[in-house]
């Protein structure tokens, strides 16, 4: 989370616009706010509505990456075998680029499963639901969540389904959850 911090942007950038999920563009010089940097990503108001854009483009909008934005999630080289623990730890960098709580704590992860391949690497699986069924950035966030599990030393394979049952409400929420969003 972060203080809101007005700026131009210095190139065009490649965002994602919330909550559609539609991608797109925004030109060099479009003024954007900042309005939040959790999991290694940047949500933007402008003129035109929301946007989230990737830490990669962090020079774009004049800021240091996200502290939150390492080049491997929790592990990192050398770590050693993949466990349950990371797992959950990967997860928790995800998050939804409209509320500032990741999507372990708010209660979108129904289920995780760690296997070993036949190469002896790692599979991963996990199911996930969204906040609302409409919610069109279903794809990017679930998305987030693959490509960072699939940095993760000893994985092979990561799949991340959106999944509608049981439908997400609010009890879902941890404790932890609640706390940051002030429930």
């Amino acid at each position: 989370m972060t203080d809101v911090i007005s700026t131009e942007l210095a190139r065009e950038c490649a965002a994602v616009q919330i909550p559609y999920g539609s991608t797109t563009n925004l030109p060099k010089g479009t003024q954007v706010d900042i309005i939040q940097t959790l999991g290694g990503t940047f949500t933007v108001r402008t003129p035109e509505g929301m946007f989230r854009i990737a830490g990669k483009d962090a020079d774009a909008l004049g800021v240091q990456p996200p502290a939150d934005a390492p080049a491997k999630p929790p592990g990192g080289e050398g770590a050693g075998p993949v466990d349950e623990k990371l797992v959950w730890d990967t997860l928790r960098t995800c998050y939804d680029p409209e509320i500032p709580v990741n999507i372990v704590d708010l209660g979108l992860v129904y289920d995780m499963v760690l296997e070993k391949a036949a190469s002896g690497a790692s599979k991963i699986s996990v199911k996930m639901t969204l906040t609302a069924p409409g919610c069109g950035m279903g794809a990017t966030i679930a998305g987030d969540a693959q490509q960072k599990l699939l940095m993760l030393d000893g994985v092979e394979e990561a799949s991340v389904e959106i999944v509608w049952d049981p439908p997400w409400h609010q009890s879902m929420i941890t404790e932890q959850g609640r706390r940051i969003l002030g429930l």
